[in-house]
């Protein structure tokens, strides 16, 4: 269920919008440029519907945010109403160098996401329930799954921690 301080997916496709018209671009020229093409050589490109539905869509896979992220050269943040974090500079995303992509390292985030529970003394689901996401859902970050937004905005916010602590340099 969608809170008032989640992460926005429509204001984050009014942001690509925006900037896609400001520099005259179209959608293809705008996709060019957030694969780095032709120099990316992943298994899971990041497509035009993918980009173009966060206009309407409830959840969208956290890695492909990050590229549109990175595009605008703005804050996962910067996206969460309210959110203090949202201009600092740690909350920056990293500079990556070309042919490479920024993913989320989900198992650093489930170290800290279960060193968090164990200092609070808190069983997966009362965590699960402060978050209003699934159980499961959070012990299956260990094993290196992959995110969605909005829901892992909810993760870095009770971990008090940006998005960009959370990220690492990849080659695929």
């Amino acid at each position: 269920m969608p809170q008032s301080s989640d992460f926005s997916l429509q204001a984050l496709y009014a942001a690509l919008d925006v900037q896609r018209q400001t520099r005259g671009l179209t959608w293809p020229q705008v996709m060019s440029e957030m694969r780095r093409a032709p120099k990316r050589l992943s298994n899971h490109r990041l497509s035009q519907s993918t980009v173009t539905g966060t206009r309407i869509r409830g959840a969208a896979e956290g890695d492909g945010v990050l590229a549109m992220l990175r595009w605008l050269n703005r804050t996962p943040e910067s996206f969460v109403r309210g959110h203090q974090l949202s201009e600092e500079i740690s909350a920056r995303l990293p500079d990556i160098p070309p042919g490479k992509i920024l993913r989320f390292d989900t198992r650093k985030l489930y170290a800290a996401l279960d060193a968090r529970r164990v200092e609070k003394n808190l069983t997966w689901a009362q965590v699960a329930k402060e978050l209003g996401l699934g159980a499961s859902g959070l012990k299956y970050l260990s094993k290196g799954k992959r995110v969605a937004f909005p829901g892992v905005m909810r993760i870095f916010r009770w971990l008090d921690r940006p998005a960009a602590d959370f990220t690492r340099v990849s080659d695929s």
